[in-house]
C-alpha cells in the first residue's frame, strides 16, 4: 500500500512516516515546495505523479489565534485545499482520510461530544476546518474524516514540549483549568490512520466511511495535563515545577477556545475496533522518547 500524506514536518505526518517504516508500508510525505495548500491548484499534478493507494490530509493552518486576522488564508488552506484533495481522490478512485478538530464544536455541551452532535464553531479556525469537512463530503463519498484534539508528540511544537521548555526557566507556571479535553498522542493517531487506511483501501463498504472522533482515552484539563507532564518529568530526573490553575478569563486569547473538547471514541471502536491508549500511558511514552532523543 502506497500512502500519500500532506505535510513534511508536522507531528502526524512524521509519526505516520515512522510507523510506516516499521510496518513496511510506503509513506510519501508531500509539502512545500511541491504543493502549496494556500494554492489548491498546485495539488493535482504531484499527487497524480505519486500514484497513491490512499491520501491522508494532515497538513493544515493551525495558528488558531492568527486565523482570526487571516480568515481568507485559513479558509483556503483548511477549507478549499481539503475539498480539492477530495476531488482529486475521487478522480483517482482512492480513499481520502482527513484530520479535523474538536474546534468544529462550540464547547458548550455538558456531556461528551459524539459524531451526531451539530457542529457550531466559535472561532475562525473552527469554521475553516468545518468548511473543509463539508467540501470533502461534497466532492467524494470515499472519505473518512477523523476529528482529533490536544495533539502532542516528541515532534514539532506542542503543549508537552512547551511546558517542559518553560519549566526550564521557571519554578511556577499558570495554566488554564476550566477547559477539558482528551490529550491525543500523534503516534497513536498514526496507528489509527494506517489501520483505517488499510481497511478502506481493501473494503468499499460505505459503513467504513464518514465522520469519526479520534482522541486519546480519558480526559483532563490543561492544568491537569501540565501537572502530569511535570510529575512524569520529575520521575525521569527532570525539574519540579508548580502548576497554578487559572480560569480562561485570566489568559485571554484572540480566538475563543472550547471549554469542553471531549470527544467520544465509541463509534470508531464499534466500526474499526480501534480505541487509543489512555492519555497518561501515551504521555509516559512521549516523555521517554524525548529523554532518549536528548541522550
Amino acid at each position: 500500500m502506497r500512502v500519500l500524506i500532506t505535510g513534511t514536518e508536522g507531528q502526524v505526518d512524521t509519526s505516520v512516516k515512522a510507523l510506516g517504516e516499521k510496518l513496511g508500508i510506503e509513506v510519501i510525505r508531500i509539502g512545500l515546495p511541491d504543493i502549496d495548500l494556500s494554492k489548491p491548484e498546485t495539488l493535482e499534478a504531484p499527487i497524480r505523479a505519486a500514484n497513491p493507494d490512499v491520501i491522508i490530509s494532515s497538513a493544515a493552518y493551525t495558528s488558531v489565534d492568527k486565523a482570526e486576522s487571516e480568515p481568507d488564508l485559513a479558509r483556503r488552506i483548511n477549507g478549499d485545499a481539503p475539498g480539492e484533495l477530495a476531488r482529486i481522490a475521487n478522480v483517482l478512485n482512492v480513499p481520502l482520510l482527513h484530520l479535523s478538530t474538536d474546534y468544529v464544536f462550540p464547547g458548550t455541551k455538558d456531556g461528551i461530544y459524539d459524531e451526531a452532535d451539530t457542529p457550531e464553531p466559535a472561532s475562525v479556525y473552527g469554521a475553516t476546518k468545518l468548511a473543509g469537512e463539508r467540501q470533502i463530503a461534497a466532492n467524494t463519498e470515499n472519505f473518512v474524516i477523523l476529528r482529533t484534539a490536544w495533539v502532542y508528540s516528541p515532534y514539532g511544537n506542542n503543549f508537552v514540549k512547551t511546558m517542559l521548555r518553560l519549566g526550564e526557566s521557571r519554578d511556577e507556571l499558570n495554566v488554564v483549568a476550566d477547559q477539558r479535553g482528551c490529550p491525543t498522542y500523534a503516534p497513536e493517531i498514526a496507528r489509527a490512520l494506517l489501520t483505517v487506511a488499510q481497511k478502506v483501501v481493501a473494503d468499499p463498504d460505505p459503513g467504513l466511511r464518514g465522520i469519526f472522533n479520534l482522541t486519546g482515552s480519558g480526559e483532563t484539563t490543561w492544568a491537569g495535563f501540565a501537572e502530569a507532564i511535570f510529575t512524569n518529568s520529575v520521575a525521569r530526573g527532570g525539574k519540579a515545577v508548580k502548576v497554578n490553575p487559572i480560569p480562561s478569563s485570566d489568559y485571554p486569547t484572540p480566538a475563543k477556545r472550547p471549554a469542553n473538547s471531549r470527544l467520544s471514541g465509541d463509534k470508531l471502536y464499534s466500526i474499526y475496533g480501534l480505541r487509543l491508549d489512555p492519555w497518561p500511558t501515551s504521555l509516559a511514552q512521549c516523555l521517554d522518547a524525548l529523554a532518549t532523543a536528548q541522550q
